[in-house]
Parts: structure tokens; C-alpha cells; sequence
């Protein structure tokens, strides 16, 4: 159990996937660039490099691009294979070889945080 205050810490915000592709000579990962419409100091828009592990159920990641899906936004950076992964997908999988991405409907936005 964790206490509601270290809960809202977490950022969870909505990201549209712009690109998607498989990183060599791993079996589960993939490299996103995700559009949370954040602007850099230019006033740009500055999407985000996130790798995830979910190769296994996309094996073409092409299918992922313009879908919008929940992120936590806020964790510090990582690298993962030599690539710097900056927030986390959310996504379910069972024992069973069933998964999900957690998509929200359509009327939310790229970049909304979750209430």
C-alpha cells in the first residue's frame, strides 16, 4: 500500500505516438517519439523519446503511430540499451498472452493530465 500523497506525485498524462520502431538486437523493446505538446523555450513543440517493452505484441511497431495512450510522464530519465527512455507506457498483460494498451476515448488530447 502506498499513501494517497505519494500517489499524486505521479503524472500521468496523455501522449499521441508519432513514430514507433523495433531497437536492434532486442527482443522486446521499441522506441517511441510521443507528443505531449510540451513546448520547449521556443515555443516548439518537443516530443518525447520513450522505450518500452512491448515488441512481443506489435511486430510491426508502425501500427502505433497517431494512437493516443497514457503515460506517467514524471519519472527521472533512463537509459535502456543506450537509449534515454523519459516517462513509461501504461499497459496490461496476463499469463494468458492477452495485452492492452490503456488508450483514452477520443475527445482527450495529446498532453491532458489525468485528474
Amino acid at each position: 500500500m502506498i499513501l494517497y500523497d505519494d500517489f499524486k506525485k505521479i503524472e500521468i498524462r496523455a501522449g499521441k505516438i508519432l513514430s514507433a520502431e523495433k531497437i536492434p538486437e532486442t527482443d522486446k523493446l521499441i522506441k517511441l517519439s510521443v507528443d505531449f505538446t510540451e513546448k520547449s523555450i521556443e515555443g516548439i513543440s518537443t516530443p518525447r523519446q520513450i522505450v518500452s517493452g512491448i515488441s512481443m505484441y506489435f511486430p510491426d511497431p508502425a501500427v502505433l503511430v497517431g494512437k493516443t495512450c497514457m503515460f506517467v510522464t514524471n519519472l527521472e530519465p533512463r537509459m535502456i540499451k543506450g537509449f534515454e527512455s523519459n516517462g513509461m507506457l501504461f499497459a496490461i498483460s496476463d499469463d494468458k498472452g492477452n495485452f492492452s494498451l490503456l488508450e483514452p476515448n477520443s475527445s482527450i488530447e495529446p498532453g491532458t493530465q489525468a485528474a
